[in-house]
């Protein structure tokens, strides 16, 4: 009698760790190109997703470094999400082509591009040539940092998990409703900070914030680089300095990922700061999700506009 209870038992324990299992193995993998479409993930897919990114916040998502660990991921990926406009071109395709992965080929039933759901800027309307730096021929891939587009890039996650897991499509589509009430509440905030600035001239260094400056208010006069991708030079950083200065700008935005040297000497000679403003989730340790993304953005822009009246 014991043996047979104990063998029920057994049994049940059995049953529990294979349904567990079953529960985990079921679960969709998610593969992003960036650390930003990573975080959206996970908040619309919840406990259904395993999800995992490729690029690093603090890294500059144009070049990123092929690892064998990547292809393991991708290998492994049900979905693959990638920002677009040929952000990735340098380094994912490849990665993609020696996965041998089907799903997550161009064209793959779990191959997801969000660009195409997103307000995309600085799409050039004439011909594209290398002498004009490295300008992106189908527009502005840094669209994720204006918070609209990360609202589109969530509805997309939700209407993609819910066709890949139908069993739990309502699921997906009441983590998206949950994330749009918090994001519009949020933005809400960030434009309450940022309305005392609108209007409000800087400089960046390079073209990652055209979506974040048209939607908070900020005029961009001038670039540290002469051109998209290439470093600045001694006759252009003259000229951006005197620029600065007619123009009555204090205020440089510069990514984790560049040499702060120039930033710093043009904004010692204009009497002014630089703004190390973080262009992804992971820039910084205390940036681990996208709300925190534009917190942190935010609140340095408003304490320097504040120091460089």
């Amino acid at each position: 009698m014991k043996t047979s209870r104990r063998i029920q038992a057994l049994a049940v324990v059995l049953f529990t760790a294979a349904a567990g299992t079953t529960q985990a193995a079921s679960k969709l993998n998610v593969m992003t190109s960036t650390q930003d479409l990573a975080d959206l993930a996970r908040e619309v897919g919840g406990d259904k997703v395993n999800v995992d990114s490729i690029a690093m916040g603090y890294q500059d998502p144009h070049f990123v470094e092929p690892k064998p660990s990547f292809l393991l991921k991708l290998q492994k990926a049900d979905m693959l999400a990638v920002v677009g406009l040929q952000l990735e071109i340098g380094w994912l395709p490849p990665l993609q082509t020696q996965s041998r992965n089907a799903k997550i080929q161009v064209g793959g039933t779990g191959y997801l591009d969000m660009s195409q759901f997103c307000q995309i800027r600085e799409i050039p309307t004439g011909q594209v040539t290398r002498a004009m730096g490295d300008v992106h021929p189908l527009g502005n891939p840094h669209y994720w940092l204006d918070p609209e587009n990360g609202r589109r890039i969530a509805k997309a996650f939700a209407t993609k998990l819910g066709e890949m897991d139908p069993g739990d499509a309502a699921y997906f589509q009441q983590r998206y409703s949950d994330f749009d009430q918090h994001l519009s509440v949020a933005e809400k905030g960030w434009e309450a900070k940022m309305a005392p600035y609108k209007g409000r001239k800087v400089v960046t260094y390079h073209r990652s914030w055209p979506n974040f400056c048209e939607r908070f208010g900020l005029n961009v006069i001038d670039y540290v680089e002469p051109r998209p991708g290439i470093p600045p030079t001694p006759s252009h950083t003259l000229e951006l300095i005197n620029t600065m200065k007619r123009e009555g700008v204090k205020l440089i935005l510069v990514e984790p990922y560049f040499d702060l040297r120039t930033p710093n000497s043009v904004a010692a000679a204009v009497g002014g700061e630089v703004a190390q403003l973080m262009p992804s989730v992971g820039g910084v340790k205390q940036i681990t999700n996208y709300f925190q993304l534009f917190d942190y953005d935010i609140d340095l822009l408003v304490s320097l506009f504040q120091k460089v009246k």
